[in-house]
């Protein structure tokens, strides 16, 4: 792991001859070219907007030393060129010599494949560190045919793959447009779930509550007037908002939770204000105060349709208030900004009662040891299966009224 290897074979297309290199750092590659691929840039990407593969997001990662070699992050991001040397398409990815930080998990697959004799890690992870929200992983631009480019991106990273002699190779929380381009390059496909809130075009969270069954309607309102007992207050705090004194506050409930969920943070405190300084208008930070502290807080990322929660802490704690902070806010965020969906991030079944429906996520897996892919293509079988068996039986407890579940 400590040289960049050769770049994986040119790929050609009836529209173009691909050129594939291999970058370690991102900020290699322009904020000007990065903006020209999908979901990147708010102004120049055909789908919306997300802030998780924007350039600003993944150097910070990078800049701060959270997603680097020394963290078990080597970056190894695939560049996709025409013979002009034109950028038409990245794969944001890393080797990896671990499994922590990626929310889909494969450490039973890493103990199985050790106790046959084989070497699990390093594997190679397309990703985005830290982040279980669903996003593009192969980034194509429209200047080129967008299928020939997604299978050419797709297929370079099998061919990384072996010729660094890895185990394996992940696209983890991926688009579901990109996942027949992932399968006939010879990935297996996985699915998950997590809880989204759609935006049926509400005007008001009442308007959202309306849709509740009764009993689920009245348990939510009683719930959120419960969260704002003891003097607390909410604060939306957005853009030149976000100051150094606040992201103070916040890292302290960060580092709260992430030590008790991880052992340790992923995110160090200078990846905030790197982002504060870069994208602070991509930021929502939900802050609860009571006497004139701050208490508890949420940080939010938005996107061009979508509202992205991610970390959560307190100093405090008062019944409801996560609910409140991380759920109920970030929905009359998004009602007012006319976003819509909000997603929670990973896991979480509470999260149905208030209005969040089980959502499929999207990951791909290549293996190229013939026996392990069996095995595992068998057992992602039956885990797809289960998946979408649990996904229809929590769809038949949705707290909304059954004129809308039909």
């Amino acid at each position: 792991m400590s040289e960049t290897p050769p770049a994986p074979e040119s790929n050609s297309s009836s529209d173009a001859e691909f050129i594939i290199r291999v970058q370690e750092k991102i900020s290699a590659i322009s904020d000007h070219d990065w903006a020209k691929l999908s979901g990147a840039s708010k102004t120049e990407s055909s789908i919306p907007y997300n802030p998780f593969i924007s350039h600003a997001f993944l150097i910070a990662l990078e800049t701060s030393g959270c997603a680097i070699r020394e963290t078990g992050w080597l970056g190894q991001h695939l560049v996709l060129e025409d013979n002009k040397g034109t950028i038409h398409g990245v794969v944001p990815g890393y080797i990896k010599s671990h499994s922590q930080g990626e929310y889909v998990f494969d450490h039973a697959w890493a103990d199985a494949y050790e106790r046959a004799g084989g070497r699990y890690y390093p594997k190679y992870q397309a990703s985005v560190p830290f982040t279980p929200a669903t996003g593009p992983r192969l980034l194509v631009s429209n200047s080129v045919n967008v299928d020939a480019a997604r299978a050419a991106l797709a297929q370079a990273i099998t061919q990384l793959t072996q010729q660094l002699n890895l185990s394996s190779a992940h696209v983890t929380f991926g688009e579901e447009a990109e996942i027949d381009a992932l399968k006939a390059a010879g990935f297996l496909h996985r699915m998950d779930q997590q809880f989204h809130f759609r935006n049926d075009n509400y005007a008001t969270y009442d308007d959202f509550l309306d849709t509740l069954a009764s009993r689920k309607r009245k348990n939510l309102k009683k719930e959120r007037a419960n969260a704002l007992q003891n003097g607390i207050t909410i604060e939306w705090l957005t853009g030149s908002d976000i100051t150094e004194e606040v992201m103070d506050a916040f890292y302290v409930f960060y580092e709260d939770t992430g030590e008790r969920k991880w052992g340790r943070p992923y995110l160090n405190r200078q990846f905030y204000s790197i982002i504060a300084d870069t994208m602070a208008d991509d930021i929502l930070l939900i802050m609860a105060k009571r006497d004139g502290q701050y208490i508890a807080g949420a940080i939010n990322f938005i996107g061009g349709d979508t509202l992205y929660g991610r970390h959560w802490g307190c100093t405090e704690n008062h019944p409801f208030l996560h609910f409140e902070v991380c759920y109920h806010q970030a929905i009359d965020f998004a009602i007012e900004r006319g976003l819509k969906y909000v997603e929670a991030g990973a896991q979480g079944e509470h999260k149905l009662a208030r209005g969040y429906m089980p959502t499929i996520t999207h990951s791909a897996h290549y293996l190229p040891n013939d026996s392990f892919s069996r095995a595992v293509a068998d057992y992602l079988e039956h885990e797809r299966a289960e998946v979408a068996h649990f996904g229809t039986i929590l769809s038949e407890h949705s707290p909304f009224k059954k004129s809308r579940n039909a």
